[in-house]
């Protein structure tokens, strides 16, 4: 009698495990405004295959190419990128008010403006429109965008100059504005940016005029990156002791400044200043450097390399077609 309940029990209690758990595996379901969204922005772009997914009689939280939030079944996310897309973003994007994170990417025969729809998203913390054929400015209203953590606008057609205004995004942790067509000068609003300075990403634009002072008090975490502009003047001041930048990439300016006057980072990894008109000689403090890359060819450089740390494990090619430069691993001074 006893094997009997024993047995029961036992049978009971892995019934039981097998049993859903309806607290862990509960998901809301997509919210009906948000679908009927999503399904305008499917027709705005003709209904492409690499849509098909959407289907209106499938719960749309399970739809290619976006997230919802769990509990509310809202969607918090819409990310479609390297697919046969046509057309404009159509301006029911903004349309879906708890989107976080909007991105087209890698859509070449995406064209068009960036629609203003997109300033109705207050919840957007990522924004990126990369890899695409959009057209027109980079437009003034994105500073209304106050949660956004990352702007990323690269490898597009976008012209005319950077919006002062950008420098408004309080929580702005990188801006990436390479490979456009931009013009006109960095904006001094830059050395004031209203959070946290971001890393900066302006390179492969037609960017002229000297980089503003303001930016000399700007502590930039990580990187920047102004290379293959036209961008002139002095910029030594973006360096000092007291930084924490790791990544600088200048090359391919008008730069023209003495180098041997510089003091830099301690932090400081790589180091591109290649295809400008910097003068003087290499400072002493730069063997002291944990340097990862290092090229400062094609300047106006003399004087020999100073021996030690990392700077003969680069090869020629980083030093040549300066002035006078001399030295390991160039030719030795005469």
């Amino acid at each position: 009698m006893k094997s009997s309940v024993g047995f029961i029990l036992f049978l009971s209690f892995h019934l039981f495990l097998s049993l859903p758990y309806p607290s862990l595996s509960a998901h809301a379901k997509c919210n009906a405004h948000d679908k009927q969204v999503l399904l305008e922005i499917k027709a705005a772009f003709n209904n492409p295959y690499h849509l098909a997914s959407w289907n209106p009689d499938v719960d749309c939280c399970g739809w290619y190419a976006l997230d919802c939030d769990r509990n509310t079944g809202r969607v918090i996310a819409l990310t479609i990128f390297a697919g046969n897309i046509s057309g404009e973003i159509p301006p029911a994007v903004g349309d879906l008010p708890y989107l976080q994170n909007l991105m087209f990417h890698k859509l070449t025969n995406l064209t068009g403006q960036i629609p203003s729809a997109v300033t109705k998203l207050v919840h957007l913390r990522e924004l990126t429109i990369s890899w695409t054929n959009l057209s027109g400015p980079v437009p003034s209203f994105l500073s209304q965008l106050k949660n956004l953590t990352s702007l990323d606008l690269s490898f597009n057609d976008l012209t005319g100059s950077i919006p002062p205004s950008l420098s408004e995004l309080p929580n702005l942790l990188d801006l990436h504005l390479d490979r456009n067509k931009l013009t006109g000068s960095i904006p001094d609003s830059f050395g004031r940016f209203a959070g946290n300075s971001p890393d900066l990403f302006l390179s492969h634009n037609m960017l002229s005029g000297p980089v503003p002072k303001s930016l000399g008090n700007v502590n930039f975490s990580i990187q920047i990156d102004f290379s293959r502009n036209k961008l002139e003047g002095d910029a030594s001041f973006l360096f000092g002791k007291n930084k924490t930048i790791q990544f600088v990439d200048l090359s391919r300016n008008l730069f023209e400044f003495d180098l041997s006057k510089v003091e830099f980072p301690d932090s400081l990894t790589n180091l591109d200043l290649n295809h400008n008109k910097i003068f003087g000689s290499l400072p002493v403090g730069l063997t002291e450097l944990n340097l990862q890359f290092f090229n400062v060819s094609y300047n106006r450089l003399c004087g020999q390399i100073p021996q030690g740390g990392k700077l003969q494990s680069f090869d020629s090619y980083n030093y040549f077609h300066n002035r006078c430069l001399c030295g390991a691993p160039l030719p030795a001074c005469k």
